[in-house]
C-alpha cells in the first residue's frame, strides 16, 4: 500500500493514497477504536448537505472563490448522495462533540473536490478541508443542524410507516368487526369484546404516536448554523449568516429556520430528548401489541389460539413443525432499545456543560439508531405480521362459551347476588355457565340467545330484551 504524508498540530502521519480522508480523521480512528458502529450515514448525508450549503453561500457572499467553491458544492452533492460512504471511518463513540465527524466530511469533501481539480488527494493547496470547505463554520453549529436534518428525515419517514400500520390494523378491525370473543382484564375473564375492537384500540394508538412524530418535526427545523463556536456567529460574515440557511432550506427541500437564540440551540439538546420521548411512548405502544399478538396465538393447541399469525420460518432445531411468533419478537427486542437508548439520550443531554455539549455524537448515534431500528421494524411489522393475521372463530366463541364472563350481561336481569350464585354453582359443579342457567329454568335457550347477540354484549346498553329481566335481582 502507497501512503501520503499528512501533517497537523501533532505533526506528521501516513495516510493511504486511495484514502479520501486526512490526518484529522485517522487520528480520530485510532483513538475512537470502540464499537466498531460508525456514525450513522443519515448524519453524514445531512453534514454534506450542510457543506453544500456553506460552501454555496460562502461564494455568495464574496468569502470564497467559486473555482474552488464550485469542486466543493460538486463534492458534497456525491457525498450527500451517498457516495464514498466508505470513507466514514470514525466510530460512533467519539470525544470532542463531534469535531471529528466533521473533520471527517471535510476531508473526504476536500479531497473529492481536488479530483475535480485534477489535482492529486492530499494537496490541499488547490482544496483546504478547513480553510474552504469548513470555511464560516464550528464543529458546535454543523453537527448541530446536520442532526436535526438527519432527524427530521427519519421523523416523517417514521411517521408514513406508523401510517401504514395504523391502516393495516384498521383492515384487521373491519375484517374481525363480527368475530365475538372473551375479553380478559388482569389476565382473566371478563365481558365480551370483538376482535375487531382490540384491533382498533392498536390503530387508534399507533394514530397517536403517528401525530405526536409528525407534530415534533417542527420542534428540530430551528438550526443554529452561523453561530459557530457558541452561537454568537464569531467568524462568520452576516452576509454569509442570512445566506447559509436560505441555500439550506432550498437542497433539503424542509422548512428550516435561523433560530432567534443560536446560543441555546449550541448548548441545549432538550429537543432530541422530546423527539426521544416520543419515540419510547411509540415503542411502548407497540411492545404492548406485539405481547398482545404473541398471547392471542399462543398455542396451537395448548394456548389461547385466537388468532393465527403468519408463518414466517421454521421455529425450532429440535421440536419438528413448531412456529414462533418471530414478528412479534422481533418488535418487541426494537421497543426494548428504544426504551434503553431513551434514557442514554436524557442521560447525554442533562450532561452538557455551559457553551456546549460534548456528548452530542451519543446522542445522535441512539435518536438516529432508534429511528432507523422503528422505521424498519414497523415496516416489517405491518407488512409481514399485520396483514397476514387470521381470525380462529371456533376458537374464540369456545372460549367465550366456557368462560364465566357474558354472566355479567345478566346481571342487568338478575341482580349481581343471583349472577353470582350461577357462577359459583357453575363452577363448583364443573359444568357449562350457558347449561347450568338452562338447567335453573330461568331463561330458554332461545332467550339467552337474545341477550347473546354480538351486537348487544360489545356496545353502550344493557343486553336483551327488558321483558327478561327476572330474578330476584
Amino acid at each position: 500500500m502507497k501512503y501520503r504524508i499528512e501533517r497537523d498540530l501533532l505533526g506528521e502521519l501516513q495516510i493511504p493514497c486511495e484514502a479520501y480522508y486526512g490526518v484529522h480523521t485517522a487520528r480520530a480512528a485510532k483513538n475512537f477504536q470502540v464499537s466498531g458502529i460508525k456514525t450513522h450515514p443519515a448524519l453524514i448525508r445531512a453534514l454534506a448537505q450542510v457543506k453544500q450549503a456553506a460552501a454555496l453561500a460562502n461564494m455568495g457572499a464574496d468569502l470564497i472563490e467559486t473555482s474552488i467553491g464550485r469542486p466543493v458544492v460538486k463534492a458534497a452533492e456525491e457525498v450527500a448522495g451517498g457516495g464514498l460512504a466508505d470513507q466514514f471511518i470514525v466510530d460512533a463513540f467519539q470525544g470532542g462533540a463531534g469535531t471529528s465527524t466533521n473533520m471527517n466530511v471535510n476531508e473526504v469533501i476536500a479531497n473529492r473536490a481536488i479530483e475535480f481539480l485534477g489535482g492529486k488527494k492530499g494537496d490541499y493547496h488547490l482544496v483546504y478541508p478547513l480553510e474552504h470547505v469548513n470555511k464560516s463554520q464550528s464543529t458546535n453549529d454543523v453537527y448541530p443542524t446536520g442532526l436535526r436534518i438527519a432527524a427530521i428525515g427519519m421523523v416523517l419517514e417514521l411517521s408514513d410507516s406508523l401510517a401504514g400500520l395504523q391502516t393495516a390494523l384498521q383492515e384487521k378491525e373491519a375484517e374481525f368487526a363480527g368475530v365475538l370473543k372473551l375479553g380478559r382484564t388482569e389476565m382473566q375473564d371478563a365481558v365480551p369484546v370483538t376482535l375487531g375492537q382490540e384491533f382498533s384500540a392498536y390503530a387508534e394508538a399507533v394514530a397517536r404516536d403517528r401525530w405526536r412524530l409528525y407534530k415534533v418535526e417542527e420542534r428540530l427545523r430551528q438550526v443554529n448554523l452561523g453561530g459557530t463556536a457558541v452561537g454568537t456567529g464569531l467568524n462568520a460574515d452576516p452576509k454569509y449568516v442570512c445566506m447559509v440557511i436560505e441555500e439550506l432550506r432550498s437542497i433539503t427541500g424542509l422548512g428550516l429556520a435561523r433560530s432567534e437564540n443560536m446560543i441555546d440551540l449550541t448548548q441545549n439538546a432538550d429537543v432530541f430528548v422530546e423527539v426521544s420521548g416520543l419515540l419510547k411512548a411509540a415503542a411502548v405502544n407497540l411492545a404492548k401489541i406485539a405481547g398482545d399478538l404473541r398471547l392471542l396465538s399462543s398455542g396451537p393447541l395448548g394456548g389461547l389460539a385466537e388468532i393465527r399469525l403468519p408463518q414466517a420460518q421454521a421455529g425450532s432445531s429440535i421440536m419438528p413443525g413448531k412456529v414462533n411468533p418471530v414478528l412479534p419478537e422481533m418488535v418487541g427486542q426494537v421497543t426494548f432499545q428504544v426504551m434503553g437508548n431513551d434514557q442514554v439520550i436524557a442521560a447525554a443531554a442533562a450532561a452538557g456543560q455551559l457553551e456546549l455539549n460534548a456528548f452530542l455524537p451519543l446522542i445522535a448515534h441512539n435518536l438516529l439508531n432508534s429511528l432507523e431500528m422503528m422505521i424498519n421494524s414497523v415496516n416489517l411489522f405491518a407488512e409481514k405480521c399485520i396483514s397476514g393475521i387470521c381470525a380462529d372463530e371456533t376458537r374464540c366463541r369456545r372460549w367465550l362459551e366456557e368462560s364465566y364472563g357474558f354472566i355479567t350481561a345478566l346481571t342487568p336481569h338478575l341482580g349481581y347476588e343471583q349472577a353470582s350464585e350461577l357462577v359459583k354453582k357453575a363452577y363448583l359443579e364443573k359444568k357449562n355457565l350457558r347449561q347450568t342457567i338452562l338447567d335453573s329454568g330461568l331463561y330458554t335457550d332461545e332467550e339467552l340467545k337474545d341477550i347473546f347477540v354480538p351486537g348487544e354484549l360489545t356496545r353502550p346498553g344493557i343486553a336483551g330484551p327488558k321483558i327478561l329481566r327476572r330474578g330476584g335481582g
